[in-house]
């Protein structure tokens, strides 16, 4: 566990005892302290009031039920979760994910790691984070539809453009938000536009908005490769993960002449030494929806699948880990290390275990935290309610230029916030650090909230 100063350990010893069993949340609180020794020694004010407490204490959480009707007619219950931790900077901002092992404590763990990542973004936006412990995978349209709109029916009661503002995660895409908003839509008799971010294009969505994500963790990575004089030209890339995010982490990549090696789904691993064809894995997960195994098939010559095992044990300069929280282990982070990776760019969020992330940092490997690195979908969220607000369309590349903006400000804010408080290069530090005041100075300035 990360080493906490002693004037926080009160603080994290009733944040575990209060959230019992909620692993993922202890990780992320336990991170977040573990870096504000430096902040509280220069600014003791910090301790007043219960401020941190407060911060480590969702503003509400929300539990419901979700009952829906099968394509053979039975019925099934599955749980809504939304929780909306903190709306300091303005309306909660943050995904929903469908996935089985969602759980309130993830959902907690994503919340908290969100109203920090939304605040280095500098947008008015809080913080929040929902789902269901749906499992999308095989249902038909038709299940997915009345899934969708059986979970909206409970959460619009809570949710609104000057409330709380949901977007996409892992097995929630275009299909599923366009379900949602005519859900919503169809309950409240109003066109709404701004109550949901990653809508299709035909209904206020903004462009580059599914880009996003990856598309920013890459510029990130960019940023700090170039404090080493370096770029992504002819480095070897392994990105975890096939959907969105790493999809577009790859097409990015590419396009500054890296070459990505690897990528995988939660089967296994494909490898691919004269680099991977991305028009072929977006044929088989955006339009086939099938698993990754069918790319070495598909490809032939060159390809070959690994079934299980371990993306990390495949050499390269650059990792991306994209795909979901604890995936890539302190094992894994040696592995890496061992065979030369100079950089380590956090697409999903926190992918990295605290052990890979020291063994990472003790070893001199940048390493850009999920927290930072992967903002660029929520900016550009933000960037969609910007639209929306003005009955506006933006496009691509004014999108993306915007969405560059902000993310080489957030590598450079983290950078300078690590120096500042005599840790230079450590983004870990400097990212939890800036969220965390801008966050704590909107909660004094508000009273006590």
């Amino acid at each position: 566990m990360t080493q906490i100063d002693e004037k926080l350990e009160p603080i994290l010893t009733e944040v575990l005892r209060r959230n019992a069993g909620e692993v993922e949340f202890h990780q992320a609180v336990c991170e977040v302290l573990g870096s504000l020794g430096r902040v509280v020694a220069k600014h003791p004010d910090y301790l007043d009031d219960a401020l941190i407490e407060r911060i480590c204490e969702p503003e509400r959480q929300i539990i419901f039920r979700v009952p829906w009707v099968d394509d053979k007619g039975h019925v099934q219950i599955n749980r809504g979760f939304r929780v909306q931790f903190n709306s300091a900077l303005g309306p909660y901002k943050g995904g929903i994910r469908f996935h089985p092992s969602v759980n309130l404590g993830i959902i907690k763990f994503l919340g908290f790691e969100q109203t920090f990542k939304n605040a280095l973004t500098g947008m008015p936006i809080g913080g929040g984070k929902g789902g269901s412990d749906f499992n999308p995978r095989g249902r038909s349209d038709g299940e997915i539809m009345r899934f969708c709109q059986s979970f909206m029916t409970e959460l619009h009661r809570h949710i609104g453009e000057y409330t709380d503002v949901p977007a996409g995660d892992i097995g929630v895409g275009g299909r599923e938000i366009g379900y949602m908003f005519g859900q919503y839509k169809r309950l409240t008799n109003r066109y709404e536009a701004g109550v949901l971010t990653g809508k299709g294009l035909v209904y206020g969505g903004s462009r580059a908005r599914k880009e996003a994500t990856g598309y920013g963790a890459v510029y990130f990575v960019e940023r700090m490769l170039a404090t080493k004089g370096t770029d992504f030209a002819g480095k070897r890339v392994v990105v975890s993960g096939s959907g969105n995010v790493a999809i577009y982490t790859m097409e990015k990549i590419l396009s500054f002449g890296g070459i990505v090696v690897a990528c995988s789904d939660s089967s296994g691993y494909v490898v691919d030494e004269s680099g991977i064809d991305l028009d072929l894995v977006k044929e088989i997960k955006e339009v086939r929806r099938e698993r990754i195994s069918e790319y070495a098939r598909l490809k032939g010559t060159g390809a070959h699948y690994i079934e299980g095992g371990s993306i990390w044990d495949v050499a390269c300069d650059v990792a991306m880990p994209s795909a979901t929280q604890n995936e890539l282990t302190g094992k894994d982070a040696r592995t890496l290390v061992k065979n030369g990776v100079i950089a380590v760019g956090e697409g999903a969020n926190m992918p990295s275990t605290p052990d890979a992330v020291h063994i990472f940092q003790e070893a001199g490997v940048l390493f850009a935290p999920g927290k930072a690195a992967n903002a660029g979908g929520v900016a550009t969220s933000a960037l969609e309610m910007q639209q929306n607000a003005s009955r506006d369309s933006w496009t691509f590349e004014q999108t993306e230029e915007r969405l560059a903006m902000i993310m080489r400000s957030i590598h450079d804010i983290c950078a300078e916030t690590a120096e500042e408080y005599g840790a230079t290069g450590d983004y870990v530090l400097g990212a939890n650090i800036a969220g965390f005041v801008r966050v704590a100075e909107a909660m004094r300035a508000l009273g006590l909230i």
